[in-house]
């Protein structure tokens, strides 16, 4: 899985995505993560990146120059590396598709993302409509750019791929994987300000403990997500 992140903040996507898992899933390159400050491209002498928009109204707009650029140099860099020349790439916007656990296994498939985050008002739509293959959000609210967005994206993406994760096992059975929320989990002591450990996990009777895990995988989906029900 190769990541390149288009962005002003090259420094927020670095710092994010270099801790825990994914921080270690980028030294052993099971990931690979390439960052490109779009202000780099900018053939304004002071790195402009932004105008205010045709028709008025509050705000900037981040000028098309600068983005297409960036994302002209991303696709050089992914051809360089051999990489397949089937590309998506993702902008993150409120106005796009919101972001599941569905979303996140098919794009795990591909070889190359590149996320487009945008900043200001938004970006020029000229841009947008010649590079962008697919609008996602991460839900309905307004952020200052894209690239919070773009770091729960990979997060959530990078747990998929193969090796990243150190029990493969882990990602089948988390929450959403089977369209119902995780069953509540426990660890030593076995009793913790008065509440004990249910007895059925210290039972060692496997068949009973996977059929009590789904009876409540399926009690907390019921009561915290009953929408995610009505879907399967």
């Amino acid at each position: 899985m190769n990541y390149h992140v288009l962005t002003l903040f090259p420094e927020m996507i670095e710092q994010g995505m270099g801790h825990s898992i994914t921080g270690r899933a980028i030294k052993n390159e099971h990931i690979h993560l390439n960052v490109m400050n779009i202000r780099d491209f900018t053939e304004n002498k002071h790195r402009k990146v932004d105008d205010y928009p045709y028709g008025g109204g509050a705000g900037m707009v981040m000028q098309p120059q600068p983005v297409y650029a960036s994302y002209e140099k991303a696709k050089e860099i992914i051809q360089q590396q051999g990489g397949s020349k089937k590309t998506k790439v993702i902008y993150l916007t409120p106005q796009g598709r919101t972001f599941n656990q569905e979303i996140a296994k098919d794009l795990a498939k591909e070889e190359n993302l590149i996320f487009l985050c945008g900043h200001y008002e938004g970006i020029d739509e000229r841009v947008l409509e010649e590079i962008v293959d697919e609008n996602i959000s991460i839900g309905d609210y307004v952020l200052t750019g894209g690239e919070l967005a773009a770091l729960v994206m990979m997060d959530a993406i990078a747990r998929l791929v193969p090796e990243v994760l150190h029990n493969d096992i882990s990602a089948e059975i988390e929450s959403f994987s089977d369209g119902l929320l995780e069953y509540p989990q426990y660890t030593r002591p076995v009793e913790w300000h008065g509440k004990k450990v249910p007895e059925i996990l210290l039972s060692g009777h496997h068949a009973n403990i996977e059929a009590w895990r789904k009876e409540q995988s399926y009690k907390r989906t019921l009561e915290r997500r009953p929408d995610l029900l009505e879907n399967n």
